[in-house]
């Protein structure tokens, strides 16, 4: 069974797994590490808080409740997911896009 997508985004949220996210990482050269996976399970706990997937803004914001506050920073997250952020972390964490990025 294969798992509906939209733009690369899951359309399934409970299609999501960290194998899943590792073949989707794969494909754009990412390959996941625990900071990745760290920044990913925050997404998703993000999206089950606030009913919407993060941009880069809240995601950094709500980081920094639960990470050390050099990790709660932009170039933190450029250099784990380039060139856009807040949507590969979207598209790994099997979340729809953000709204607000292009």
């Amino acid at each position: 069974m294969t798992e509906a997508t939209t733009r690369n985004h899951l359309t399934k949220l409970p299609a999501w797994s960290k194998n899943r996210a590792r073949q989707e990482a794969a494909k754009t050269e990412i390959q996941l590490t625990d900071a990745h996976l760290e920044v990913i399970l925050l997404a998703r706990q993000f999206y089950a808080t606030y009913g919407f997937s993060p941009s880069m803004r809240p995601l950094i914001k709500f980081m920094a409740e639960y990470l050390e506050i050099g990790k709660a920073r932009s170039i933190y997250l450029m250099q784990l997911f380039p060139p856009s952020p807040a949507k590969q972390v979207a598209r790994l964490a099997g979340l729809p896009p953000p709204k607000n990025c292009l």
